[in-house]
């Protein structure tokens, strides 16, 4: 009999305990449950700090990223602009070109004027020779 008094007991006393902390509508969590979720807190403070310094760090990347796409987007904007003009100065060039051997007397003068480049060109070179050899 005692021994029945004693199981009762215990009974009694483990649903006591597994029955501990209930209040009015809600639950109260148990002593050794609150320690377990104040270090579960913790870590996901600790967690959510690194998240949102990686959050951060990953902003100011992306921020970069899209000022440096931006300024190489004006750049080639503006290399565009000017390879067009270069290309319209270009082609007049070569029509003013095309203007000049088309015409007999425009020819002449043409070869008259290439031959005073070439002949300066010689000049300059022997020049520039002839004082380097003087030099040494």
């Amino acid at each position: 009999m005692a021994d029945t008094k004693e199981i009762e007991g215990d009974a009694r006393n483990s649903r006591v305990a597994l029955f501990d902390g209930i209040e009015e509508g809600g639950i109260r969590a148990s002593s050794l449950y609150s320690s377990y979720n104040e270090i579960d807190e913790q870590d996901n403070e600790r967690a959510m700090g690194g998240l949102q310094d990686r959050v951060s760090l990953l902003k100011r990347i992306s921020s970069d990223i899209h000022e440096e796409v931006d300024s190489h987007n004006r750049m080639l904007d503006r290399m565009g602009n000017d390879m067009d003009s270069s290309r319209g100065v270009l082609s007049g060039t070569v029509d003013k070109f095309k203007m000049v051997f088309e015409k007999k007397s425009s020819r002449r003068t043409f070869s008259l004027i290439a031959s005073f480049v070439v002949l300066f060109l010689i000049t300059y070179f022997f020049t520039v020779s002839f004082c380097s050899v003087l030099d040494s």
